[in-house]
C-alpha cells in the first residue's frame, strides 16, 4: 500500500512538471499521427511548443551528444541551434569508431542548421541552406561530407534536398515567423475500430 501511494505521488509530480507547451504540442501530434485529425484541420506549433517538444523527445531518441536545442522560425525557413558532440552522437547511435572523424570533430560544439521548407499537395522538400559549427560555415565538399558522414548515417530515412510524401493525410507544412502550420487535406479520417486498443502514453493534465 505504501509503495502504491509513493508511486501515485511520483506520477502526479512528474505529470505537473511537464511544461504546458509540451502537452499542447504532444496532443496535436497525437491527433495527427493517430490519423484522427478532422478533414481540412489546421494545427499551429509555436516556437515554445517546438522547443518544449524537443526538450522531452530528443533525449529519448538521442540520449548522448545533443543538448540545448532551440529553433528560430522565418518565412519558409527554420534555423535549429544545439550543442553537439559529434563523436558521442555517432557512438550513441552505434556508428563504428573512426579515428580521423573522431579527431576532426572531437568535443562539444555549437551548431546552427538552416533549412528551407517547401510543401504542397501532400509533399514536402527540405533544402539544407547552411550549416555552422562553432560559428564557421561549412560549404561545398565539407558540407556534403558532414551530411553524408553524420546526418544521413545516423538518420538514413531522412530526406534532404529531395521531395518526400507526407503521412497522416497532411496536405502541407508551412513555416512562418510565428509558428509552423500543418494543414490536413480534405479526406475524412478513417473510421475508428470497433474495439480500439490504445497504447498507454504519459501525458500531463492540462492546467
Amino acid at each position: 500500500m505504501v509503495r502504491a501511494f509513493c508511486l501515485l505521488l511520483a506520477t502526479t509530480f512528474l505529470a505537473w512538471s511537464v511544461s504546458p507547451a509540451y502537452v499542447s504540442a504532444r496532443r496535436k501530434l497525437d491527433l495527427i499521427e493517430g490519423d484522427r485529425a478532422p478533414a481540412g484541420a489546421v494545427y499551429s506549433f509555436t516556437k515554445a511548443e517546438i522547443e518544449a517538444w524537443a526538450a522531452v523527445e530528443i533525449p529519448e531518441q538521442v540520449p548522448e551528444g545533443f543538448r540545448k536545442a532551440t529553433v528560430d522560425l522565418g518565412s519558409n525557413t527554420a534555423t535549429g541551434h544545439a550543442l553537439i558532440d559529434f563523436m558521442r552522437l555517432r557512438h550513441a547511435k552505434g556508428a563504428p569508431k573512426n579515428w580521423f572523424i573522431d579527431k576532426l570533430l572531437e568535443g562539444e560544439r555549437p551548431v546552427a542548421v538552416t533549412v528551407e521548407v517547401t510543401s504542397a499537395n501532400g509533399s514536402c522538400t527540405v533544402f539544407l541552406r547552411s550549416l555552422e559549427i562553432s560559428g564557421v560555415a561549412a560549404a561545398g565538399s565539407v558540407l556534403d561530407f558532414l551530411v553524408q558522414t553524420f546526418f544521413l548515417s545516423l538518420f538514413p530515412d531522412a530526406k534532404i534536398n529531395e521531395p518526400f510524401k507526407l503521412d497522416y493525410r497532411v496536405d502541407r507544412i508551412v513555416v512562418r515567423p510565428n509558428a509552423v502550420w500543418v494543414k490536413i487535406n480534405q479526406t475524412p479520417p478513417p473510421p475508428a475500430p470497433a474495439n480500439p486498443v490504445t497504447k498507454p502514453r504519459f501525458l500531463a493534465p492540462a492546467r
